[in-house]
């Protein structure tokens, strides 16, 4: 087969999948063309590995500023769409795998008159529920579900990708236009609660698959590491750890510094992954702060140290912290929130809803009873290999076979 796959990123959850993937069906002999804007990130991703950048440093630039200006997310980006399109002329593809496609790299009507058009098969990744949406990547905090019928008057309109002026109206009733009416398309969502709020939006002309996103268990593995001794942990000490790449009330930075003032501090200590200067300053002193890691490896060990995984996210997609720390035999309290739970199963951890509960749980040892080994054997359920290979077998299905 021959693939084209575009993404917001060569980098970062959703640009590693896509290269995952694009690995993965290489091996298997297949061609693929992997499409995404130019960053500072991926400057070493290069055309030898099928790599087409998207645009320049400016355009982007230009782009984003526009749709910022005008509330059109996606409008733009008319000279890169087309020469992006000329070489996906070029390449003929047999599928076109989307990814994330927000914030204006690339224009929205050109790229699907041209699938429809061309009639070419289609998956596409909802990483996020941007797709059937005026504009927001996530709606549970804003207790929001305009979407299913028309966004106006968006609570939201000043956060990514933010606007100056809400034209969710308008920019509801466009993405409906472009997204619906392919012929061949099939959605997949990285869990059960996305591909819920899928069937319940416009796109529910499509049939839709889940496909969890996947964690490298030869990475994510039970880890010898110093760090007890390094973060100065007493006998009898439990070690809390909370690991994200964009700390604030959405993924729980609150619960963390209310654990700190109500949990006995000789009997707990709680580590955070990810955090930076601005962060830290919010935090109190008892917390140990560990600005964010690109070593994978690294964080493995810091997993291993920890007693509990404590993830108290108010808005999630799938959650792979709570499999990662799965992976390192680590088990996992969070909140019942968006696919979180879904990562986790009675031999793997707890699930609560509310802060309360958590702290509870926290107290009273609710995780006494699941092992290491328990946790290890859920988390192979997430095995990033088997993911992908499961997208390719999707390809194949969609063209008729390879």
């Amino acid at each position: 087969m021959r693939i084209v796959q575009i993404n917001g990123g060569a980098k970062g959850s959703t640009g590693k999948i896509m290269m995952g993937i694009a690995e993965v069906a290489r091996a298997q002999g297949h061609e693929v063309m992997c499409a995404s804007p130019i960053t500072t990130t991926n400057r070493d991703a290069g055309e030898d590995c099928g790599y087409y950048r998207i645009g320049t440093f400016n355009s982007r630039r230009l782009n984003v500023a526009l749709a910022r200006i005008t509330g059109f997310n996606g409008c733009f980006a008319w000279f890169e769409t087309y020469k992006l399109l000329k070489k996906i002329d070029e390449f003929k593809p047999d599928i076109i795998h989307l990814h994330s496609l927000h914030n204006s790299y690339i224009n929205l009507p050109m790229l699907f008159s041209y699938i429809k058009k061309h009639e070419i098969p289609v998956v596409w990744t909802l990483h996020d529920c941007w797709a059937f949406t005026g504009q927001c990547p996530h709606f549970t905090m804003a207790k929001c579900d305009k979407w299913r019928t028309g966004c106006f008057n968006c609570p939201q309109y000043k956060e990514y990708p933010e606007a100056l002026y809400d034209n969710t109206k308008r920019m509801w009733r466009l993405k409906k236009k472009w997204f619906t009416g392919v012929k061949n398309l099939t959605v997949v969502t990285p869990s059960k609660w996305l591909a819920n709020l899928v069937n319940e939006s416009y796109l529910n002309e499509y049939p839709v698959k889940v496909i969890n996103n996947g964690i490298d268990l030869h990475v994510f593995k039970p880890t010898e590491n110093e760090y007890r001794n390094k973060w100065g942990v007493k006998e009898g000490q439990k070690v809390i750890l909370g690991v994200s790449f964009g700390w604030g009330v959405k993924k729980g930075l609150d619960c963390f510094i209310r654990l700190a003032s109500e949990l006995d501090g000789n009997l707990f200590k709680i580590v955070l992954v990810g955090t930076d200067e601005k962060i830290d300053k919010k935090l109190p002193a008892s917390i140990i702060t560990i600005h964010r890691t690109q070593n994978q490896k690294e964080l493995a060990g810091i997993y291993t140290a920890a007693d509990v995984f404590v993830n108290p996210t108010r808005e999630e997609v799938l959650g792979l912290v709570n499999v990662e720390a799965q992976a390192c035999g680590i088990p996992v309290i969070t909140f019942r929130t968006g696919g979180s739970p879904e990562c986790i199963d009675e031999n793997s951890g707890v699930v609560v809803d509310s802060y309360e509960e958590m702290l509870e749980a926290i107290i009273n040892n609710n995780c006494a009873d699941v092992s290491r080994i328990t946790c290890i054997n859920s988390a192979c359920r997430f095995s990033e290999k088997v993911k992908y290979g499961d997208y390719i077998k999707l390809y194949s299905d969609m063209v008729g076979g390879f």
